[in-house]
């Protein structure tokens, strides 16, 4: 399970989107999105509320404390609003001690109450844990007989909604009741995206549509459950955490990852690393050992690539870690732990053609490369390393499941920290 968040927008979305498909009824929830590219006067013939009702505008980046920061303007016309986005729109703000520029915000109808409770859902290791409270309002206790079984049915279907769309984390903090129904003012959601293959990744694919007649009616009926499971989540946007922007060899690596069924993950820590990684999770070993400060990337690469992408994943991790060499050693450790299904030979052959592209660049910047793999076809796999290093006269270290990834990376440690 992988939590990532998402923005308060879509979270409201899904809730109203879902809670009628499960109880049956909507809630009356409405919510619009402003960002750099939003037409306002379009938005306004798209959502007529909003230039009918009083409404609270907040930027939607993933960041609390809105309202202690001044960023949060309620009761407002649709002017206000704009001229409010207009102010904000694309300014850096500081937040939590993470600079980056607003770029999205919320607006929602400004809703008077006098009730307000809290619900907290966060999926966990062993289970899931709900919390509840009644947070106080006007005479909430002599009318809590009245309210509480909307309330009970309302957690109900919001935990069965949480599980159905695969939410791992979810909190209204608060939402109150309008007119007998629950209304959030404020959510945060979290989804599980390696539940994406059965929530949105399909969901451009269209059904043909059947005549309602006996023959035909259970086969429209099939297609329209197919269409509703696989659109569940729509067009989901899982952000960067706020002040965080990605680089252009980040997305590049993002792309890829997008294009595959096999995990590409890159993410540079420190440009001025010397302990750079091409594994599935060993990166972790280096800190543990005290080097953190050292740890050029994080990079993963899982799921049984193919080689041209296994190649164009090694390229960008090498250009990196090579980039501005300054006569002091360096450390790229490669393979990781032991593959379960991903054939390691495979895998291998778009390194090693990377490495050979790259030759240059790794002798400048005093490249000393580390390799540990086990799995399927991984004694193939480390004699082609074992023969790289004699091919290209660059220090290669080949290890199989014998050792343990702390070890190397140790190694690795003591490469970059000797005298030179």
């Amino acid at each position: 399970m992988a939590r990532k968040k998402i923005r308060e927008y879509d979270s409201k979305r899904l809730l109203k989107e879902h809670f009628k498909r499960i109880a049956g009824y909507e809630l009356p929830v409405r919510s619009a999105q402003i960002t750099e590219s939003t037409n306002l006067n379009e938005l306004v013939e798209k959502e007529p509320w909003l230039s009918s009702e009083r409404l609270v505008v907040k930027p939607d980046m993933l960041f609390g404390k809105r309202g202690k920061s001044g960023l949060v303007a309620l009761n407002l016309d649709f002017a206000q609003v704009a001229s409010f986005v207009k102010e904000r729109l694309g300014k850096e703000v500081e937040m939590g001690g993470c600079k980056g520029p607003i770029t999205t915000f919320i607006v929602e109808p400004f809703v008077p109450h006098n009730e307000e409770f809290y619900l907290n859902i966060v999926s966990k290791r062993l289970g899931n844990s709900v919390s509840f409270s009644e947070c106080g309002g006007i005479e909430i206790e002599e009318n809590w007989d009245k309210v509480k079984g909307v309330i009970e049915e309302f957690v109900k279907v919001v935990f069965t909604l949480f599980l159905d769309i695969d939410f791992t984390f979810l909190e209204m903090n608060p939402f109150t009741l309008v007119n007998g129904k629950p209304y959030p003012l404020d959510m945060r959601g979290e989804l599980d995206d390696t539940a994406a293959f059965k929530n949105f990744k399909k969901c451009d694919q269209t059904f043909p549509t059947f005549k309602l007649t006996s023959t035909h009616n259970r086969v429209l009926n099939v297609a329209y459950l197919m269409h509703e499971h696989v659109c569940r989540w729509g067009s989901i946007e899982f952000p960067m955490p706020f002040g965080r922007v990605m680089s252009p060899t980040e997305s590049f690596i993002h792309s890829l990852d997008e294009k595959t069924s096999a995990s590409l993950k890159f993410t540079v820590l420190n440009p001025k690393g010397r302990i750079w990684t091409m594994v599935a999770g060993g990166g972790a070993s280096v800190g543990d050992l005290g080097y953190a400060s050292e740890l050029g990337n994080y990079a993963e690469y899982s799921g049984a690539p193919n080689e041209e992408e296994v190649l164009q994943y090694a390229r960008v991790v090498i250009d990196c870690a090579t980039a501005n060499p300054d006569g002091r050693k360096r450390a790229l450790v490669i393979g990781g732990g032991i593959a379960n299904f991903t054939d390691v030979a495979a895998t291998f052959n778009g390194i090693i053609r990377a490495l050979k592209e790259k030759e240059a660049k790794l002798k400048a910047a005093r490249m000393h490369i580390y390799v540990r793999r086990g799995g399927p076809n991984y004694q193939k796999g480390l004699t082609k390393m074992r023969m790289l290093g004699e091919e290209i006269g660059i220090p290669i270290q080949v290890y199989g499941p014998e050792a343990t990834m702390t070890g190397i990376c140790k190694q690795a440690i003591d490469c970059i920290t000797a005298a030179a």
